[in-house]
């Protein structure tokens, strides 16, 4: 009976979806003229392919955005390792995940932007590609893809899944549920990020039997290819930064820049030879930061127009994507952002602790909230929540003069980093062997 509802309810949305599409192709015409698509790569969101088939079983690996782009390509390589005979098509859907993914992916990944989830683009997809197996990644929990997998003989399985509670509220209700309950039914594997969205997905009555543990894909983003030339970038910037007290504000969004300006301030009066490294989440908030400061005589230097410091800089902004993980070991204290505000949701954690940085976030920080028990579970000081400027300027202060301290909060940083990011590859790739690929004959 509940199948049955949610098959009603789907045909409602497959109806919907498709009348709305020439509206939809609008839409992405209109990204396309505010330079939010690709301005060549576009129709590839309609489904329609830049890249031929190769013949062989084929393994579609979905992700939306940068992040799960970046912390699904570690088990891309381990699936090449273990299943060479298969091909790989990646896709993810936003245009700075393209710009990075596209030089991280290893040689022989195909590589296009997700189609929408059109019944005609999802359809003309799914029919050219003719995938074996799909991974999603995190909450990618799309009707037309999902069901049309699934008639197709398909295998899915959905790898560091979460739920918000506002996604959770929005799929329990009474006209949703049956639908969602429908779409899990078809996945032969989930994979929770923690303990609390397994019990999210089982309150959405997934299956029981397809829920699996295996760890947070973010512990393990940093495993990643980086080319000559952006190590010897690094290289330079650490050689200038020897002799200074750096702090890096990594993930910020609009707004916490007069947190971070405010802490600047605060331990310039004390710490005359420090470098504060900012480094927003979108590029563009980089530059606007650049400009004002400018205009406002701070030392300033923005890197896609210096890759080095000049003399003078005690502000170095980023806006650049893709290089998080690298500038980590410029500096060894992290401030990560997306935390300071109530709406944010924070962001991942594990890099700058892998990067042996002693790590700060704000309150806000979403779904991480579990990285932050979980690592603080390992080692209670390996990362610190403060409420906001005054708070942190205090505790990276006693920091910077206290270097037993540091090291203590640094150490504890990467000692909960190895103990939780040790074996999660090798364990999501035994349970999508067992529940996906051992189904699939090459």
């Amino acid at each position: 009976m509940a199948t049955c509802r949610g098959m009603i309810v789907y045909k409602l949305y497959r109806a919907l979806s498709y009348g709305l599409s020439p509206l939809v192709h609008l839409h992405l015409r209109w990204r396309k003229f505010r330079g939010l698509e690709h301005p060549l790569r576009w129709p590839e969101r309609l489904g329609r392919a830049s890249a031929s088939r190769p013949p062989g079983p084929l393994l579609w690996v979905h992700a939306v955005s940068l992040g799960e782009g970046m912390a699904v390509i570690p088990v891309i390589k381990q699936c090449m390792q273990q299943r060479p005979d298969f091909n790989i098509l990646m896709t993810t859907t936003t245009l700075s995940a393209f710009e990075v993914i596209k030089d991280k992916l290893p040689t022989g990944v195909l590589y296009q932007f997700a189609p929408i989830d059109t019944p005609m683009a999802m359809d003309a997809f799914i029919g050219y590609w003719k995938p074996d197996a799909i991974i999603l990644v995190e909450s990618e929990l799309w009707p037309n893809l999902i069901l049309s997998a699934s008639e197709n003989g398909i295998a899915l399985a959905l790898i560091n899944a979460r739920m918000s509670a506002k996604s959770l509220r929005r799929w329990s209700g009474s006209l949703l549920l049956p639908l969602v309950s429908l779409l899990l039914s078809r996945f032969s594997l989930i994979i929770p990020l923690s303990n609390a969205q397994a019990i999210r997905f089982q309150l959405l009555q997934a299956p029981p039997f397809v829920i699996n543990f295996s760890g947070d894909l973010k512990y393990a983003v940093g495993e990643c290819n980086v080319s000559t030339e952006e190590v010897s970038c690094i290289n330079d910037l650490k050689l200038q930064l020897a002799h200074k007290k750096v702090w890096m504000a990594s993930s910020i969004h609009s707004g916490e820049e007069e947190v971070i300006l405010a802490v600047h301030e605060y331990l310039m009066q004390k710490h005359g030879d420090m470098v504060t490294i900012i480094v927003p989440r979108y590029p563009q908030h980089g530059r606007e930061i650049f400009q004002k400061l400018r205009k406002e005589r701070y030392g300033v230097a923005l890197r896609s127009q210096h890759k080095l410091l000049q003399p003078g800089t005690n502000i170095y902004i980023v806006d650049t994507l893709g290089e998080l993980g690298q500038l980590y070991s410029l500096t060894s204290i992290a401030v990560v952002g997306g935390s300071f505000f109530p709406g944010l949701a924070g962001h991942n954690l594990s890099e700058a602790a892998a990067a042996g940085c002693a790590v700060f976030t704000g309150l806000y920080v979403g779904h991480f909230s579990h990285m932050v028990l979980q690592m603080q579970r390992v080692n209670k000081v390996s990362i610190q929540q403060v409420s906001g400027d005054l708070e942190l300027a205090e505790a990276l202060d006693e920091l910077f003069t206290d270097s037993t301290a540091l090291k203590i909060r640094q150490q504890a940083a990467k000692e909960a980093y190895h103990a939780l990011s040790s074996g999660i590859i090798a364990n999501t790739w035994t349970l999508i062997d067992f529940h996906v690929f051992r189904y699939i004959s090459s």
